[in-house]
């Protein structure tokens, strides 16, 4: 059965490709498949595993497809692979990561993969290839470029598709900025690797960018400048960085849990390791940061408190 044309903007999608943009819980899932292979680009947060499997069992059976091949994940990030254990068991699918966390994801070790830190949960699963920058992959009917892309993860890859001049971007590049710069709350330092990362995608001829989060766009020009001008401002001030990423990690776990006492939710805090950082970086008492963070959800309407419960809001 031909399916009509899928067009994003001017764009025209070419066939073979399926984008099941999803939120920001879950990371966008990309669909690639032909007769020789069927691929799907990040698995999304395990809250949502049943939603992946879904996803994917419904798509195959539209384009008449036996099974899914393989997943590739883009970086680690729990949204971006909370389903790869489940994705792996259904359809008995290969996992390729990024090189970097090949002894990471061997050993499941907790200090090098960033889901305790981050307070967030991943199920483990079992890698079986390597996403090497500077090789090809094929994905579907296409083959791909495989991009280094330092920033908001320091081991994070993008994909590149020269023939359509399509992106899989990440959290590298969103419409409207990027990826929170999670290196620089641990000491690494990510603001010149997301100068990079821009910096080869505005060399890159790119009609079409699918980001992680959000939908695929066309205006490439106008979402680096856009980035750019994020970039400027978070570097300027270390403080103000740290303060973005403690409300977007807060943010993040309100959208899984919707509501929760208030209490929890600051026993989370004094929990999470990363936010523990930012506190000593704030210069900050356990309970002056623990109330200043739910507060500045609150101002920003990201949530409101109802009795003795946070509750998420948008």
């Amino acid at each position: 059965m031909q399916l009509p044309e899928k067009r994003i903007g001017n764009y025209s999608l070419p066939p073979g490709i399926e984008i099941f943009e999803r939120g920001w819980l879950s990371a966008n899932n990309i669909l690639l498949f032909s007769e020789e292979d069927v691929s799907l680009v990040d698995s999304g947060y395990c809250a949502h595993q049943q939603m992946t499997v879904d996803l994917v069992t419904n798509a195959l059976k539209q384009h008449g497809l036996k099974n899914l091949n393989k997943v590739v994940n883009t970086h680690l990030h729990s949204d971006h692979c909370g389903a790869n254990a489940v994705l792996s068991k259904a359809f008995d699918c290969e996992i390729w990561i990024p090189e970097a966390e090949a002894i990471a994801v061997r050993d499941w070790n907790e200090d090098l993969l960033s889901f305790q830190q981050l307070g967030q949960e991943c199920p483990r699963f079992t890698h079986h290839a390597l996403l090497v920058p500077s090789e090809e992959i094929l994905l579907g009917s296409y083959c791909w470029q495989i991009l280094a892309a330092p920033g908001h993860d320091n081991h994070s890859i993008m994909l590149y598709q020269e023939q359509h001049q399509i992106l899989i971007s990440a959290d590298a590049l969103w419409e409207e900025g990027f990826g929170v710069i999670f290196p620089e709350l641990w000491g690494e330092g990510g603001f010149e690797g997301v100068a990079q990362t821009l910096e080869l995608i505005e060399n890159l001829p790119v009609a079409l960018v699918i980001p992680g989060h959000g939908k695929p766009f066309t205006d490439v020009r106008k979402s680096i400048e856009t980035a750019k001008s994020r970039l400027d401002y978070l570097s300027s001030d270390a403080d103000r960085n740290a303060r973005h990423g403690a409300k977007v990690l807060l943010k993040y776990k309100l959208l899984e849990w919707r509501s929760q006492k208030v209490a929890k939710v600051n026993q989370w805090i004094a929990d999470t390791p990363v936010l523990e950082s930012i506190r000593k970086q704030l210069n900050m008492s356990s309970e002056d940061f623990q109330v200043w963070l739910v507060e500045a959800l609150v101002k920003s309407n990201a949530a409101t408190v109802q009795k003795d419960h946070l509750v998420n809001l948008g």
